[in-house]
């Protein structure tokens, strides 16, 4: 990994996160590749050489975290990636995720096999254009939610292909705090990925516990996902701030915890732009505790 040389790097205002074992330091505000597939997130980008221009400019930024997976399009996203961006500058971290397939009808289809796990870091591999991947995350679980259950088969898989040199480091993707220690008794774990963002609030225990072992965070859908988020009193922060609603909830997100890493995704490089300002907003307490309401009164966060 080096430095890329970056013409406004707007990225670093939230502040760095270096990776526990690893070299790997990146900016905080980082960048989700999901979106540049097609519609649903299969087939070919929109408009593809705006996708280009995206992920340049992403990198011109000072973004030196990008999450994708080649199940994304599936391959689309990738290749994309390769297109725009290889060779890699250093500096860059390219963080992947395996253990779910596409139908050919777009539908995703968990597979954590060994067949499937093998096949998908080798998929990564040649499409990305890498002899080893930076960083691989197991997903299991539902579609936004954790199942219970043992991931140490999958895993195992996983960390044979890490000591076959062809991953540097393991993470994990929608996970359980007993599936995460599991996977801890095989090989060092260097992030997860779970659903959370300022309604849903459900991993509140689990981000602490991470901090407290120096493990980043990385919420999906940090926006709402499926059902983006509104919120009367976020509509009314951000009027005061002179920001947008969404740009409130990404900032949020940074005051939460100094392990979380923010990995928003557009295809468009105005929303870019503007996911990138939320690293630069400051929140007061009196904001933090207003915005604390909206987890209060939402569903998913009453046990």
């Amino acid at each position: 990994m080096s430095k890329q040389t970056n013409s406004a790097p707007a990225a670093n205002a939230g502040g760095t996160f270096t990776f526990p074992g690893t070299s790997f330091t990146v900016n905080r505000m980082g960048y989700g590749a999901m979106q540049l597939a097609g519609p649903h997130v299969f087939g070919p980008p929109r408009d593809r050489k705006e996708a280009l221009a995206v992920l340049r400019e992403a990198i011109d930024s000072g973004v030196n975290h990008i999450d994708t997976s080649d199940f994304y399009g599936p391959h689309v996203t990738n290749q994309v990636i390769r297109e725009a961006l290889h060779p890699y500058g250093e500096g860059l971290l390219l963080v992947t995720k395996v253990g779910a397939r596409r139908g050919s009808d777009g539908s995703w289809i968990l597979d954590s096999s060994r067949q499937c796990l093998v096949d998908s870091v080798h998929d990564n591999l040649r499409n990305l254009g890498l002899e080893r991947l930076d960083v691989v995350n197991l997903r299991v679980g539902g579609v936004a939610a954790p199942t219970e259950g043992s991931i140490e088969e999958p895993f195992t898989v996983l960390a044979e292909l890490q000591q076959q040199g062809l991953i540097r480091h393991l993470g994990l993707s929608n996970i359980t705090a007993a599936q995460l220690a599991e996977a801890q008794k095989i090989a060092p774990v260097v992030g997860a990925q779970n659903f959370y963002n300022v309604a849903h609030r459900q991993d509140d225990s689990l981000i602490d516990a991470l901090n407290t072992q120096g493990i980043a965070y990385i919420p999906f859908f940090p926006l709402g996902g499926f059902s983006p988020l509104q919120s009367s009193t976020l509509d009314s922060v951000a009027a005061a701030a002179g920001a947008t609603p969404m740009q409130i909830a990404l900032a949020w997100l940074l005051h939460r915890s100094p392990n979380i890493l923010l990995i928003p995704g557009t295809s468009s490089r105005g929303h870019l732009r503007e996911n990138i300002a939320a690293a630069a907003l400051a929140l007061s307490p009196e904001t933090l505790a207003t915005l604390d309401t909206i987890a209060a009164s939402h569903p998913s966060n009453v046990h």
